[in-house]
């Protein structure tokens, strides 16, 4: 997929009401700097959750963030704990931006949204970072290691987030849950999907005590500084939980073993050209920054492989949603035609645990 299309913003569509009067005039009611006209954007990155870019003729600009429209599966989009976790953050040492306030009144915008500030900074949509020097591809990998490590080692009880989710056997209740939504959305058998759902349950790794996670941590969904491409602002925490943080890291490394044409990843990218860590380095950073030791070659195995199944659940329920008409991106189907060949990879990882 090209990157470019899903960089910037695009027009709203004829008739969304997150650009309506009644929006304006609440949100001018309870966050301060909404003066003058407000006009609306929608971000065009995404499949998920709609995001919009809402700005003020005073200067203040603001990122909403809704459920989409329509009939949606069990525990998805869930923008509310989206909301929690990001105040919870607020003043530690993962940035993230600002949230003003979680709005239940689907009068306002057609479902449940929240309200955050907009982070100016970098985006990078494409990991071989084009344009971008060799030592500032590294900075970029360093500081996404930095951060992902600092979000694990979080005490979750002094961030008010201990009832967050459960505690014990993560892995089990993933598989189920992914199993559950894969075969809500399965819009045309997937035999390796099948395979995997039988597969997985057999051969989870052992437990990892539990952690906060952010459950997508990759570039796309980070806002770097323009000058000194520090982190200024980890976005889209749909997903997290308290969960196995070499789960989440697994997620994270994904990026290193999918194709560049279609998946954006780095698995046939030169990278000692380009200056970024291979996956065995940058891997190595972040258990060093933990303190914990690195799993078996078997068991991160089964973490690719869980990791792949699981975008490969994700991949289907956007696929569904356009069959239904649902979807939040024009570019859903293709985006959900993804989920065959990221389930076929991930029965490669699982062959190779087998081997280990």
């Amino acid at each position: 997929m090209d990157a470019g299309r899903l960089a910037g913003t695009m027009p709203i569509a004829a008739g969304d009401r997150v650009g309506s009067p009644q929006l304006a005039q609440y949100l001018a009611d309870t966050i301060g700097g909404c003066e003058g006209a407000m006009t609306v954007s929608r971000f065009r990155g995404g499949q998920s959750n709609p995001t919009y870019l809402v700005s003020f003729a005073g200067g203040r600009r603001l990122v909403l963030r809704k459920k989409p429209d329509g009939k949606l599966l069990p525990s998805a989009h869930a923008v509310d704990r989206e909301y929690r976790v990001i105040r919870a953050l607020e003043h530690t040492d993962v940035p993230v931006a600002r949230a003003h306030l979680l709005c239940d009144d689907e009068t306002l915008v057609g479902t449940v949204f929240y309200v955050m500030d907009y982070v100016p900074g970098r985006t990078f949509w494409d990991p071989a970072l084009p344009g971008l020097s060799r030592g500032e591809r590294r900075r970029v990998f360093a500081e996404m290691s930095r951060v992902i490590a600092a979000l694990h080692s979080l005490d979750v009880s002094t961030l008010g987030l201990a009832g967050f989710g459960k505690t014990d056997n993560y892995m089990a209740r993933q598989v189920a849950r992914w199993t559950t939504q894969y075969l809500a959305s399965e819009t045309e058998p997937i035999p390796a999907m099948h395979f995997l759902i039988g597969w997985l349950p057999a051969n989870l790794p052992p437990e990892n005590p539990s952690v906060l996670i952010h459950g997508d941590f990759r570039l796309d969904n980070v806002i770097f500084d323009r000058e000194s491409l520090t982190i200024r602002a980890v976005l889209d925490w749909e997903l997290s939980t308290l969960g196995d943080p070499v789960a989440d890291f697994a997620c994270h490394m994904l990026t290193w073993h999918l194709p560049a044409a279609r998946l954006r990843g780095l698995a046939d990218v030169d990278l000692v050209k380009l200056g970024i860590p291979g996956e065995a380095a940058h891997r190595a950073a972040y258990f060093k920054a933990l303190g914990r030791p690195e799993p078996s070659e078997r068991t991160w195995n089964i973490y690719l492989a869980y990791s792949l199944f699981r975008v490969a659940a994700i991949r289907q329920g956007i696929m569904r949603r356009a069959v239904d008409g649902t979807a939040s991106s024009r570019h859903a189907r293709e985006a959900g035609a993804l989920a065959r060949p990221v389930a076929e990879l991930a029965v490669k990882y699982a062959e190779r645990a087998c081997n280990a």
